[in-house]
């Protein structure tokens, strides 16, 4: 059986890790910081969009501009 994870794309990946975690920091190629959280994202699959509906307005991101994600843990330490 192949293990798919590694053809999984960071579009892929984000929507699992916002799915179990219920938030997720991703960074773009432009270098900008944008924090995901589960109440307020939908995922666009045909696209690869993510839709953030902040309640004021919605951006859509380009899931192939993400470079990395992370999420925040208490006690982590660098």
């Amino acid at each position: 059986m192949e293990n798919l994870t590694h053809d999984m794309s960071n579009y892929d990946r984000v929507k699992e890790c916002l799915e179990k975690n219920g938030e997720v920091m991703i960074k773009l190629d432009t270098g900008d910081k944008i924090e995901l959280h589960k109440h307020n994202v939908t995922f666009e699959d045909s696209s690869q969009e993510i839709v953030v509906d902040s309640g004021t307005e919605t951006i859509w991101i380009d899931g192939n501009k993400i470079t990395y994600y992370w999420i925040h843990k208490e006690g982590f330490e660098k």
